[in-house]
């Protein structure tokens, strides 16, 4: 039989009573749609917890030895603890409102009404359901955007990391500057992300896509009639973001007349609609960015002094990432990873002329560039390595225009052209001196596995760090 043809795993419950009429009788009731499996007192489902894994609990209240009670709070200290409902034949409100301080979820009386059971079994799972859910948006958003993709162990990168922990926790606005591609949006999720606002939604606005009128409604809605086309009201992303964090991503090119209300918003929390008379009140985080030298924008007259004051409370500059050359190697290898998984290809390295390339080449399009070099060599390669051939002819045409010039200048032969085995040793003597040692810290850092850091560090002498 195929995976596809296989029946779904029904919910797993563990029913735990002293008495075995009852045990027998709620596995009869329920083991149609669900795994029961049955356990006489709290020490014995204790030991299945511990080994199992349950999606429900059904626990009666008074037991000997370990109590109802005692099992739920043992069972939700659990590494994945399982939902309870408490059956017992002693309801009141005093047990009732304890169970739910312990940690169940619901409170059932004997004899137990089966269609109340039934939907209370129905609300858990689909609770759990949600929860579930919930977990891996989270995990795939801090895979996506969590801190650990800010790849970098060049000095400069690591003064921005250490920028974007400490700042993170603080309710500061955050001006994020650097050239297109440097990597401004991923800085401004992982603020976001790192903070206590991760719960609540990040909402990012690209002000150079929109003309002065579509951005004001926009960032602060209209209401109906305000201009023409206005059919209805339009909430905005600064009342889309309340409680978490807005992104303004160029935010440079914003008119004076929009600005003013930004500055508004940070000032007094307050804004008005497009159209509308009603004040409305936002708790909003602001992150900004642009690839502007706002200050001389503000000399031109461009952008207001009182704004750009505001925003520079705490100022993250993204590095070029000719200036990162440490860093090529690790990103290029990243994407590597992440496009030849993509693409279903077996491409686990990069030749040294190839990589002698990267790392000569100056990147205008700076970490986005490379990636979509790196994508574009792994779906073009024919062998399992990246060669020089798979490259984009610009960066083949400066790695070959240097060599017969005979140009290549004294840090690229040390760095690249001679040994790029120096290169890599250097990549792991830095990771672990970040990391002071801590291997798990630094294989994350360097995008490797534990194994493979334990084979470089036995290759390179490097035991000693």
């Amino acid at each position: 039989m195929s995976e596809t043809d296989a029946k779904p795993t029904k919910p797993a419950v563990l029913v735990v009573d002293d008495e075995r009429h009852t045990r027998e009788g709620l596995r009869r009731a329920l083991e149609g749609d669900y795994a029961v499996t049955p356990a006489e007192d709290g020490t014995t489902a204790m030991r299945l917890l511990e080994t199992e894994t349950f999606d429900i609990v059904l626990a009666d209240l008074r037991m000997p030895g370990m109590d109802g009670l005692q099992l739920i709070q043992r069972a939700q200290a659990l590494p994945r603890p399982p939902l309870c409902i408490m059956v017992t034949a002693y309801g009141t409100v005093e047990n009732a409102v304890e169970a739910m301080r312990r940690g169940a979820y619901d409170y059932l009386t004997k004899p137990v009404d089966l269609d109340r059971l039934e939907l209370v079994l129905a609300r858990a799972l689909k609770s759990r359901r949600l929860e579930n859910e919930n977990v891996a948006l989270r995990q795939q958003l801090d895979k996506r955007f969590g801190f650990e993709n800010i790849i970098g162990q060049s000095p400069a990168m690591v003064e921005v990391l250490d920028t974007v922990r400490q700042v993170a926790q603080t309710r500061a606005t955050v001006l994020i500057q650097g050239e297109s591609g440097t990597g401004k949006e991923l800085v401004a999720h992982a603020v976001h992300h790192l903070s206590p606002r991760c719960g609540s939604r990040f909402v990012a606005v690209h002000c150079a896509a929109l003309s002065l009128n579509l951005l004001e409604s926009e960032l602060f809605g209209h209401e109906k009639g305000a201009f023409t086309g206005a059919l209805e009201r339009r909430i905005g992303r600064f009342e889309e973001a309340d409680g978490g964090t807005i992104f303004l991503d160029e935010i440079g090119e914003i008119d004076p007349s929009v600005q003013v209300k930004i500055l508004r918003v940070l000032g007094e929390r307050q804004f008005e609609r497009v159209g509308g008379s009603k004040t409305l009140s936002v708790d909003v985080r602001l992150v900004a960015a642009t690839n502007k030298n706002l200050g001389e924008l503000v000399k031109a007259g461009k952008f207001r002094d009182d704004l750009f004051y505001r925003l520079q409370v705490v100022t993250v500059t993204m590095p070029p990432l000719r200036d990162r050359s440490d860093d090529v190697v690790l990103l290029a290898r990243s994407f590597l990873t992440e496009f030849a998984r993509e693409n279903n290809k077996a491409i686990t390295e990069i030749t040294p002329e190839a990589m002698n390339a990267l790392l000569f080449y100056k990147w205008p399009g700076n970490v986005r560039e490379l990636r979509t070099a790196i994508e574009r060599a792994v779906v073009l390669a024919r062998g399992d390595k990246i060669t020089l051939q798979d490259l984009p002819p610009a960066i083949r045409a400066g790695t070959e225009a240097a060599r017969e010039q005979g140009t290549l200048p004294p840090e690229q032969i040390a760095k690249g052209v001679l040994p790029l085995r120096e290169v890599e040793r250097q990549m792991f003597i830095n990771a672990l001196k970040a990391c002071e040692g801590n291997r798990t810290e630094a294989a994350k850092r360097l995008g490797v596995s534990r194994r493979t850091l334990h084979r470089k560090i036995h290759e390179f002498n490097l035991e000693d760090l």
